[in-house]
């Protein structure tokens, strides 16, 4: 019986290369006729929908604005540019898109809750919870929103100051309508008895120090003067240990109570 010839080592090799190779071929040719496939008109979408936060957007508008905006198949589809395409609709402040089979695009939406308007009066914006600004039809929303302006970068700082001033007038039967902050980092509040009150410059717990101070005085100061608080016209609290008061037909300043009264 003949003796089998042990194949050699380098032969054993390039088989095996070979047939790696003829694997890793097949393997592309199968991925380059599937995506081939996948790209052709076979699996196009069949409908979008749309659920979520609708309040201010009709579901059937929204999938006929965006999806001549969207291109490609169910397989192919940009879902990165579908959540684009429907955060930029007005009201819509997140969307989460997702394929749902076998040919549908499922869309989550979270739409802006405003806090206050932005800006004057003209414009059409508003700002939501989280100090973010966006545009959208002010007619809209509740005609009670206060109204905050400033830097639009420093939306956020005046949001957050809102809230730390805004409930230290209600116990003095005052509310504030409008805070702004200036370029140079100064605050002004306006009433909703038209008095403008300058707060000044600094951190919250210097802004609500001047205010508090303000508050606790001015109906006796104003006394004094034969006027109640809602004759005050206005107030500018940047000075030392003191506040310019202005009543109608009075102006005068009136120091700190701690303090010796000018």
């Amino acid at each position: 019986m003949a003796e089998s010839i042990p194949v050699p080592f380098d032969v054993k090799l390039m088989n095996i290369v070979s047939n790696l190779a003829f694997v890793v071929v097949a393997l592309m040719l199968l991925a380059a006729g599937a995506w081939w496939v996948l790209r052709q008109p076979f699996f196009p979408i069949g409908g979008i929908k749309v659920d979520g936060d609708v309040t201010h957007n009709n579901a059937v508008t929204l999938r006929a604005n965006v999806a001549p905006q969207l291109a490609g198949n169910f397989f192919t589809v940009d879902l990165a540019r579908a959540r684009t395409a429907f955060e930029s609709v007005p009201w819509v402040r997140k969307a989460v898109v997702r394929r749902e089979f076998p040919n549908k695009l499922r869309v989550t939406l979270t739409e802006q809750v405003p806090v206050a308007n932005w800006g004057d009066e003209a414009g059409s914006k508003l700002i939501n919870g989280f100090g973010e600004v966006f545009e959208a039809n002010v007619a809209e929303v509740d005609d009670r929103l206060p109204r905050l302006d400033g830097p639009i970068e420093q939306a956020g700082q005046v949001l957050g100051m809102y809230r730390v001033i805004a409930p230290l007038f209600p116990p003095y039967d005052f509310s504030v309508e409008e805070l702004t902050l200036s370029s140079r980092g100064s605050w002004k509040v306006v009433l909703d008895t038209g008095a403008e009150i300058e707060l000044g410059r600094g951190q919250a717990e210097e802004v609500t120090a001047r205010t508090q101070r303000f508050l606790k005085t001015v109906t006796q100061v104003a006394g004094q003067y034969r006027r109640t608080a809602a004759d005050v016209e206005g107030a500018d609290l940047r000075h030392n240990d003191a506040y310019a008061l202005r009543l109608r037909g009075v102006t005068t300043v009136v120091a700190d109570p701690k303090t010796k009264k000018k």
